[in-house]
């Protein structure tokens, strides 16, 4: 195969139209349809024909279908009102259950095949594709979407948005999340009047009447086939077209004048550097890959010199039928497969590095030693003739990594550029069949293909370009994690782990850095072979930045390796855990499970059990909760707000079902572990942290205020009644609560000016008051209040008040009106004004015991104000690391934010008071577990004062540095800053704090 380069030429193209965006209706479009199942249905249930159609179109836009679908009936709501529907026009009992129930079954929930089929090849295409549905909630609370999500880059359903089709609104807002214009789009619905407004709005529109028509009229508004496609591959980019008539004529030539038929070429949209592309002609399958077009740069696309696994050239080769992962979390497998597949990929690495080099020729095939420091030099080079903008964490890379090179290992065949998707599985079992994309191999150092290999267990599944697994559970997946790999790897190698594998990360990443900035350079002038290449700039920075991580990492791992110095004789020090593989480390001492009574700086400093429910949060805060916080966020603002958001339900049961649940209980308040997960203080303080990165986390996982206070006062304080009444439905998330303590007429910073009043009668206490800042109390899942007042103002000042469980629904209690904070209302749980009228409680409502009420506050503060504190440190890391994102992302007066001197000395003076106050928030932490609450007080109120003042500066310069957009919903800054600001006031002023403070300093030798 002497084929070694390709003329240029002009080649015709089919005249595509301008569409970036197919949205598909679901119900007879994608799923079978509804009308004729219903059709089907009435013949069944001997039904009048034509009853359900009728009912389902007739009465306008409050007939019940309509509400249904806008998510203003449930379903068992919808069912009554459908059915009285249905009776009017028959004249007789109609049974509308069993028809939902039909309408949802399996065989309603199958995607069409066509369609499948047709969606694989419009997104191959580069296309963005969308369901817009008219759907519904069923009996569960969750919608009707038996849809692989997958497939969409937007999914709208009418029940979550309030409005339907053919209603504009839910159009323009499918289009503005798609992000394309109306006349960039197509529509396919079966029904006409969802085509008509579509239609008006500037959008194609397709009528399914049958989808395998339909598919067939869909291609041909696209210009291109919707079945029958080649995985993986697309039509051939106008940039990466190749001249088919000189490639038809040597194909003759090197397989026979005999062949004949059409030549057929498409380009896979697999790779970032050389184009590749499938060719069949005749009875022949080929593979072709070749030089992107243009100036190159040198010895970067040496396809010259690539080679298959056997050793033969591969400009030219043959179409290799398997399996290639693009993902590597392997969806579809079963854990066994997963893991069969990674053991494979382990073993043909090894495999590779066993090669024997005499005995296969290949001596010759690059120079022996140094190769570690060589890659440094030639990748820094290719960074450098392709740099568009400084990179800082390149720039201390470039500086750092030449400085701490490991020692020489091993010289063997390396790869280059191993990894999951650069190999091609048997469809049916796990055996590699090929290795693909050679064009970096040579000899060198095997631990770098090892290190590469490992770069997906640290990159998160959204990673555009290189999907990964840092947020996954590769213990549920069955995927081996990288320690386990590594270990396999030397197993099958012969040798021991090493020391340096961080060095080896960073140098991976940093690699990948230089080929994404290059990537990124020639997409500026079409040379990139993948349709996503124009993103490689910031993807190249994300990559850069991780390989600063590693590099830091491997810097703690020297110090680490220090001699250790004794614990001082102060009780606690800085312990934590020292492993191969550390996320994230600021101390030099190992941990000791024997010695709980140590302060912890880091998560690697946690027990195992603690480390385990770390790694699973951060997973699902990754997977579930920060993709839906635009949502929620939406949400608020929305005319429905003041309703729960179906999907923190949703997210809610599966946190639940993951054990991630009501993590806040201490371990001294539940010894045995019956309510809680056993954690304390200091455990959950880091969790509780990482919890607080998101505000609507602490809610999904049963951790959020003031329903943690109030089960931890059930707990402590309740009877076994009141537990099992409000306790239990509290703990399994059934009902949620508020607290009301907070007066309009008295300064409540002094809990002892309370006016409310509490008055025995008979088996009975009547309360009255006026309360205020009541968090939680406008949601309507809230069904108890735990109400403080006076039950003896003649008692001395800390045994005047009581505290009583007082059920939401009571007679008199009037929630009078939402308070808002700097103008964003909370919904759903909103801050509400509350009027208690002669409410009538029975006796056994009592907390604890008349005149206890103030004792009981003050125990349910001290827990409270800390959880608030622990937040507020997530609250600050997820605005700096947003800061850092923005600032590096935007240019003023002709440079980088990044590079501006207030901006680096914002971020520098950020940093400093998070770590400042992280600090005394985990002494706190560990004082309240270790001498208790009460002589924690000091701690207490001084990390009460600290903490939202620091969350409020590190906030105010995120949003400084954000401009304008910093103000808006569309992040979370906005929010972060009223809820510091507001917890300067809640759970006492700083002016009362301080006053703490100085007493109790005054009170020291």
């Amino acid at each position: 195969m002497g084929f070694r380069w390709l003329l240029q030429a002009w080649v015709p193209r089919r005249a595509a139209r301008l569409c970036r965006a197919v949205v598909f209706d679901m119900g007879g479009v994608l799923l079978p349809s509804p009308y004729a199942r219903a059709r089907d249905w009435e013949v069944w249930n001997r039904v009048p024909p034509g009853t359900v159609q009728r009912a389902l179109i007739c009465g306008g836009d409050d007939r019940p279908w309509m509400k249904y679908v806008r998510g203003e009936l449930t379903a068992a709501e919808f069912v009554q009102a459908f059915a009285q529907q249905c009776f009017e026009i028959t004249n007789s009992p109609v049974p509308v259950d069993s028809f939902l129930s039909d309408l949802t079954s399996k065989e309603m929930s199958e995607q069409l095949p066509v369609m499948t089929e047709a969606i694989r090849c419009i997104r191959a295409e580069g296309l963005k594709t969308a369901v817009l549905s008219n759907n519904f909630y069923l009996h569960s609370g969750a919608s009707f979407l038996p849809l692989d999500r997958k497939q969409f880059d937007v999914i709208i359903e009418s029940c979550r948005e309030g409005i339907c089709k053919p209603d504009p609104r839910i159009y323009m807002l499918c289009l503005e999340r798609l992000g394309v214009q109306p006349n960039e789009s197509i529509f396919l619905d079966d029904i006409g009047q969802n085509l008509k407004a579509a239609a008006q709005l500037g959008m194609s529109t397709l009528k399914v009447d049958d989808p395998e028509v339909a598919v067939k009229e869909l291609e041909n508004f696209l210009g291109f086939p919707l079945r029958g496609a080649v995985p993986f591959t697309r039509s051939v980019r106008p940039t990466m077209e190749i001249p088919q008539v000189p490639l038809q004529k040597y194909l003759e030539n090197v397989l026979g004048s005999h062949t004949t038929g059409s030549l057929l070429v498409r380009q896979f949209s697999h790779g970032q550097s050389n184009p590749t592309y499938y060719v069949e002609y005749g009875d022949h399958r080929l593979v072709l890959r070749k030089k992107p077009p243009g100036k190159l740069l040198p010895s970067a696309h040496a396809v010259e010199r690539e080679y298959s696994i056997i050793g033969t050239p591969f400009y030219l080769m043959e179409y290799c039928a398997g399996h290639v992962y693009k993902d590597p979390s392997l969806p579809g497998l079963e854990p066994s497969q997963r893991r069969a597949i990674y053991t494979a990929m382990n073993q043909v690495l090894a495999q590779i590095h066993s090669v024997d080099l005499k005995a296969a020729g290949l001596e010759d095939y690059g120079k022996h030693g140094n190769y570690v420091q060589r890659q440094v030099q030639t990748w820094t080079k290719q960074y450098r003739a392709t740099e568009t903008h400084t990179i800082p964490a390149m720039e201390r890379l470039i500086e750092w990594l030449p400085l701490h090179l490991p020692q020489a290992h091993q010289v063997t065949l390396v790869h280059g550029d191993f990894r999951l998707d650069n190999l091609i599985f048997h469809p049916e079992r796990p055996q590699v069949l090929a290795v693909l994309d050679w064009e970096l191999s040579t000899l060198g150092d095997p631990i770098s293909d090892v290190a590469y290999s490992c770069m997906a267990h640290y990159l998160p599944s959204s990673f555009s370009l290189l999907k990964g697994l840092g947020n996954c559970d590769l213990t549920h997946l069955g995927i081996p994690t990288a320690e386990e790999y590594f270990r396999t790897y030397c197993g099958h190698m012969g040798i021991p782990p090493i020391e340096d594998w961080n060095f080896y990360m960073a140098f991976s990443f940093f690699r990948v850095a230089a080929i994404l900035q290059g990537v990124y350079k020639r997409s500026l002038t079409g040379q990139a072979s993948s349709a996503t290449a124009e993103s490689g700039g910031k993807q190249a920075e994300s990559m850069a930045d991780l390989a600063w991580d590693f590099a830091t990492k491997e810097g703690f791992r020297v110090f680490k390796a220090m001699p250790a110095m004794k614990p001082s004789g102060r009780p606690y020090s800085t312990w934590a855990w020292q492993g191969p593989f550390p996320r994230r480390s600021y101390v030099t001492v190992p941990h000791s499970s024997s010695a709980p009574a140590h302060l912890i700086l880091s998560p690697e400093g946690l027990s195992d059990r603690a480390q385990d429910l770390y790694r699973r949060l951060r997973r699902f805060m990754d997977a579930h909760i920060y993709p839906a916080e635009q949502a929620l966020r939406d949400h608020q603002v929305s005319q429905t707000r003041w309703t729960p958001h179906p999907l923190v339900e949703e997210l809610k049961v599966k946190a639940k079902s993951e054990g991630l649940w009501n993590l806040f209980l201490p371990l001294e308040t539940d010894p045995e572990v019956r309510y809680g997960a056993g954690l304390t203080n200091l455990e959950y303080a880091h969790l509780c942290e990482l919890m607080g990165m998101s505000l609507h986390a602490p809610e999904i996982f049963n951790c959020s205020a003031p329903d943690t206070g109030n089960m931890e006062v059930l707990l402590r304080y309740g009877t076994e009644e009141q537990k099992e009444r409000w306790l239990q439905p509290l703990l399994d998330g059934e009902i949620r609560s508020c607290f009301a303590m907070t007066e309009p007429q008295v300064a409540s910073s002094d809990a002892t000016n309370i006016e409310s009043s509490i008055v025995e009668e008979g088996g009975f206490y009547i309360l009255n008051g006026h309360k205020w800042w009541i968090s939680g109390a406008l949601d309507p899942r809230c069904r108890l209040c735990v109400f403080m007042g006076k039950t003896n103002p003649g008692a001395p000042r800390h045994k005047q008040q009581s505290m009583l469980l007082v059920p939401m629904d009571t007679p008199g209690v009037t929630v009078t009106r939402p308070l808002s904070v700097y103008g964003l209302d909370d919904p759903p749980a909103g801050h509400g004004e509350i009027l208690f009228e002669n409410v009538r409680v029975p006796k056994e409502n009592m907390l604890l015991g008349p005149g206890q009420g103030f004792e009981i506050a003050q125990g349910r503060l001290g827990p409270g104000r800390i959880h608030h504190c622990m937040r507020l440190i997530g609250f600050a890391e997820r605005a700096l690391a947003l800061m850092k994102e923005r600032v590096k992302s935007r240019v003023a007066f002709g440079k980088p934010l990044a590079e501006q001197g207030t901006i680096l000395a914002d971020i520098a003076t950020s940093r400093a008071e998070i770590e400042q106050a992280r600090l005394l928030v985990l002494k706190a932490a560990l004082l309240m577990d270790t001498v208790g609450n009460k002589a924690a007080a000091l701690d207490i109120a001084m990390i009460k004062l600290v903490a939202p003042a620091m969350a409020l500066r590190v906030t105010d310069r995120a949003i400084q540095a954000f401009g304008a957009a910093g103000l808006s919903s569309d992040y979370p800054l906005a929010q972060f800053f009223a809820w510091a600001r507001a917890l300067r006031l809640a759970d006492g002023p700083d002016e009362v704090h301080r006053m703490t403070v100085a007493k109790l300093e005054l009170q020291g030798p």
